[in-house]
């Protein structure tokens, strides 16, 4: 893989809507089009985050169009872990959208339940097929069976994401872990995800830190699901 890989789209992208963010998504859409991307996810916090939106503002995405700034935006969620495949959106809302996203947060009631708990949560939601992704599974604030993990999203073929921002300003403690899991993802051929979990529109597309793991573990390109904008339709099974 190389080291001036260009992917082509970013699957965490948050916007002003979720409350702790900075931009509006047409400020995403230019910011990205001038970086060459061909997609970004719309993915803010599920409503379960202190300062997330309500849960209409998923159902109001269908007035976000497809394209903006001749960038594809693939309304989505992140959403937030509340238990064994349990997600603060429910699954009509879920179903509307082209992209979700599954993650543990802090405050959103699944803190301090252990490895085991929060193990068993993620692979119950890997059986889920409306969640796309897990998102930020090396946070060791929320740990989990990394090789267990790894084997479901390879029988699943739920990505796993490697989150740039794990590595430079979010989630002290992650870049081990996430080594960890690209490792075991090359092992095992597992999908991949790279974001920018960027909250301003100057950070979507950020991965150099991301991909830099990615190649030093082994994986390979054709494990990256949002390498093209082909391959991100594809894994997400939408049309062109």
């Amino acid at each position: 893989m190389s080291n001036t890989l260009a992917l082509e789209a970013d699957l965490h992208v948050h916007t002003v809507a979720s409350g702790h963010a900075f931009s509006t998504i047409g400020e995403i859409t230019l910011a990205a089009a001038a970086k060459g991307l061909k997609a970004v996810g719309m993915t803010d916090h599920g409503p379960a985050l202190p300062g997330g939106p309500h849960p209409y503002h998923f159902a109001a995405l269908r007035f976000i169009p497809e394209y903006l700034n001749d960038v594809r935006v693939l309304r989505g969620v992140e959403s937030n872990i509340l238990g064994k495949n349990k997600l603060d959106l429910p699954d009509p809302l879920l179903d509307r959208l082209d992209l979700v996203l599954a993650g543990f947060h802090e405050g959103c009631g699944f803190d301090n339940k252990g490895v085991k708990a929060n193990t068993r949560a993620v692979l119950a939601l890997m059986e889920n097929p409306r969640v796309n992704l897990i998102c930020h599974p090396g946070n060791p604030n929320f740990p989990l069976d990394y090789a267990e993990v790894v084997r479901q999203a390879a029988a699943t073929r739920t990505a796993l994401e490697i989150n740039n921002a794990s590595f430079i300003i979010s989630r002290r403690g992650s870049v081990g872990n996430c080594r960890t899991i690209a490792r075991l993802c090359a092992e095992h051929d597992a999908p991949i995800a790279v974001g920018s979990d960027s909250h301003i529109a100057q950070g979507v597309g950020e991965f150099t830190e991301a991909l830099a793991v990615l190649q030093e573990e082994g994986v390979r390109l054709e494990q990256i699901v949002n390498r093209t904008l082909a391959s991100t339709l594809s894994f997400l099974g939408l049309d062109a």
